[in-house]
């Protein structure tokens, strides 16, 4: 089968930093589906792996890739939620082969039924970020939804790329909070806008004088999904006393302590815990999935595809990585196909 690896970590301008391959095909096992890729997604972990994981023991290449969109193929003998056929989402396994493959071996706890009204590029767009999305916003955070009226604010810094354009629609969407999201160029600011955001403010700007500029002296819930580093002081800063504050990046060094005064509890979110650990809840990833499919087909949510870059081949998966090293990644950017 068609594939695209590497086999050493390197900057994403050298050559060889992604290739085309063939590899043999997967077969599907216990609760294991082999799924016929038909569109993946980029995301920045796509780009964190590449530069600085080489392939596992034992193996020449390593895959990445975790956002697709399928139809299954043929399911392991375990296998209770699917059959060959259906169309698919889902974000993968870290701990395993990635996407970027024409066939991919994924267990059934983590994938869900397709939005009935996206097609394959639109649908590989949203996996990834919105069980990201949807993890942080309600079990870290422990937002509830409704509609009850509420005096919560969300404030997230780096509201248009791709899980800040999700969580957005989420919070607008689902709960009664007040969405403030951060952009720092017009086209950006406008795409925040659009998605649902009550306020937009420039987080090139120091974010708590923003958002006294708006009205808002301090918000209850902060959501840092880029450079929390550069942007901490601000977070402490502009938080309520006991606020909640979260977080998706890796930022070098966070001095929490600043957050004693005011009672503020962190939480890390990474959607790839459930199936890294197999943990017992590992199918709530499934049962999210079909939820926000549902919301999808019934027009509450959109798809935040913003690039297509054509079939999933090496050249292709270079520029989009080089997009998201950049910083000017609106969206998501998707690829569909091989050739």
């Amino acid at each position: 089968m068609k594939a695209v690896g590497y086999q050493k970590p390197q900057a994403i301008s050298a050559a060889d930093s992604l290739i085309d391959i063939t590899l043999p095909e997967p077969v599907a096992t216990g609760r294991d589906l082999l799924v016929e890729v038909k569109a993946v997604s980029v995301n920045p972990v796509d780009t964190k792996v590449r530069k600085s994981s080489a392939p596992a023991e034992g193996e020449a290449y390593k895959v990445l890739g975790w956002d697709a969109s399928g139809i299954v193929k043929a399911v392991g003998p375990e296998v209770t939620l699917f059959q060959p056929g259906d169309r698919v989402w889902y974000a993968g396994s870290i701990a395993r082969p990635g996407t970027n493959s024409e066939l991919h071996r994924v267990d059934e706890r983590i994938v869900g039924h397709m939005p009935k009204s996206l097609d394959f590029a639109q649908a590989a767009a949203l996996p990834l970020t919105a069980i990201t999305a949807w993890e942080m916003l309600f079990d870290r955070l422990g937002v509830a939804p409704g509609k009850a009226p509420s005096a919560q604010t969300l404030l997230i810094i780096g509201a248009s790329g791709g899980v800040g354009s999700i969580l957005t629609q989420l919070a607008t969407r689902l709960t009664s909070l007040t969405v403030i999201g951060t952009a720092s160029r017009p086209e950006t600011q406008a795409w925040v806008k659009a998605l649902g955001a009550h306020h937009v403010i420039d987080h090139g700007q120091p974010i708590a004088a923003e958002l006294k500029r708006i009205g808002f002296p301090q918000v209850d819930h902060i959501v840092s999904l880029t450079q929390t580093d550069a942007h901490f002081d601000q977070i402490v800063e502009a938080i309520a006393p006991q606020g909640k504050f979260g977080l998706i990046d890796d930022p070098a060094s966070l001095d929490v302590t600043k957050f004693k005064r005011k009672s503020v509890s962190v939480h890390w979110e990474l959607m790839f815990t459930r199936a890294l650990f197999g943990t017992a809840d590992m199918v709530g990833q499934h049962r999210l999935l079909n939820e926000v499919a549902a919301l999808v087909d019934a027009g509450l949510i959109r798809t935040t595809l913003a690039e297509h870059f054509g079939p999933v081949n090496a050249a292709n998966l270079k520029r989009a990585h080089a997009l998201i090293e950049s910083g000017q990644a609106r969206g998501k950017v998707v690829l569909e196909g091989w050739a």
